[in-house]
């Protein structure tokens, strides 16, 4: 009897990760670089998630769309995923909106990200697009959402976030039926329509989507011949298949990667001040939600060449010391404590300094005396001697952008709007 090799559906696929947003309500981070490329968990970015899951998935064909300044996350991808070998049938592009299609035409929307780009897609000859969204923080096998795209038959299959009904009125929500078909889907409900089997809960999508490539070309090539359409796949692609074809939406609890089954899936939106720190402060936990630790699915990307991290003086009120904290490399804790919070690469924490749940971006220093708690530092941002904040909401939010719930975003023109001169 012949022996038929089954491969697995990931290497006839190609991700497509959509990149270009701008992330504004993360404020400050966003004015010189998109969110994809915002800095996360102490040697990431954001987008390294979507890309470790479909290269972890076992797919080796990527393309990435990006828009809004662009130019530190072209230059994280080119240093920190240019691995994959044309010669090994593996391909990586990095496709700018460059007014292809027409000369005064960006990137319209989703949709438009990647019609503009079909004779690529097309010239790699994938049988599936996996389309991503490059800004969440999740680990995800895109193998098993294949596996129920092809056994369903489906046009498209929509990666679904369980979420309590209330809360999903953010959301664009899927009603689905008992088989997991989706028989309509409401962009942002007053009232959220309920999953069958679990009443109190609701289907939201999560931004991910699998298509047959044909299908998806045809349609795209649809769309883009549809007067009025916004060229998106949430507002226009997704409904017109709901209504027109067979869309199946995907749990994210059935393929997301976790220690063990029973834990819940974690998947984060880092969209705003409050979620990016509290997401980068939970990593602080002894037994963290979103385990970075676990070699069997790890999370790639660009690995600078640095020293060890450095604790230095051992004297009563000057002691360098990290605790229920993450300190990446190179950085120096100088007579310093540091609790409950994430430093990233090259950070130096200078004598009597104090640090309690505050994430650090690359390259700051954190001058003498400072006591900063609650805090998002942008990279590169130099704290004055003997600066407070944390202590008096009036005179943070006076001099920083500070939240609603009490996070305080430093960046170095606040610092120096406010006239606070590191010396």
């Amino acid at each position: 009897m012949e022996n038929k090799r089954v491969q697995p559906l990931a290497r006839d696929a190609m991700a497509y990760v959509l990149a270009g947003g701008r992330g504004s309500r993360l404020k400050e981070l966003t004015d010189r670089r998109a969110k994809p490329a915002v800095y996360f968990g102490g040697k990431t970015r954001i987008i390294d998630f979507a890309l470790s899951n479909a290269l972890n998935s076992g797919i080796r064909r990527i393309g990435v769309a990006t828009q809004y300044k662009a130019h530190s996350l072209i230059r994280h991808l080119q240093r920190g995923w240019n691995f994959l070998r044309p010669e090994r049938n593996e391909s990586f592009d990095i496709l700018p909106a460059s007014q292809r299609v027409s000369e005064t035409q960006w990137y319209d929307g989703t949709a438009d990200a990647v019609f503009q780009n079909i004779d690529i897609i097309e010239a790699y000859e994938p049988k599936f697009m996996v389309i991503l969204a490059g800004d969440h923080i999740y680990k995800m096998d895109y193998e098993l959402m294949l596996q129920q795209h092809v056994n369903s038959g489906a046009d498209v299959t929509v990666g679904c976030l369980e979420v309590p009904r209330m809360e999903a009125t953010g959301f664009g929500v899927m009603h689905v039926n008992d088989q997991d078909e989706i028989v309509a889907f409401v962009e942002k409900p007053a009232d959220p329509p309920a999953m069958p089997d679990k009443p109190d809960m609701a289907l939201a999508s999560m931004g991910i989507y699998v298509f047959n490539t044909d299908f998806l070309m045809d349609e795209l090539r649809r769309d883009a011949a549809t007067p009025g359409s916004s060229r998106d796949f949430g507002k226009d692609i997704i409904p017109y298949i709901v209504e027109h074809g067979k869309a199946v939406a995907h749990r994210f609890s059935e393929s997301c990667v976790r220690e063990t089954p029973d834990k819940e899936a974690y998947w984060r939106d880092v969209g705003t001040v409050d979620a990016y720190w509290q997401a980068n402060i939970d990593l602080t936990d002894i037994l963290p939600e979103l385990d970075l630790y676990d070699r069997s699915w790890p999370i790639w990307t660009y690995a600078e060449i640095r020293p060890p991290a450095k604790f230095v003086h051992n004297e009563e009120g000057r002691r360098g010391m990290a605790l229920s904290s993450l300190v990446s490399g190179d950085c120096i804790i100088s007579g310093s404590e540091i609790h409950r919070s994430l430093l990233f690469s090259g950070v130096l924490c200078r004598s009597y300094s104090n640090l309690n749940e505050a994430v650090v971006l690359p390259e700051c220093v954190i001058g003498r005396h400072a006591s900063l708690s609650r805090v998002v530092i942008d990279r590169g941002v130099k704290i004055p001697a003997g600066l407070v904040v944390g202590e008096d909401p009036e005179l943070d939010a006076s001099r920083f952008h500070r939240t609603e719930s009490g996070i305080s975003l430093i960046t170095q023109d606040m610092l120096d709007r406010a006239g606070l001169i590191y010396e």
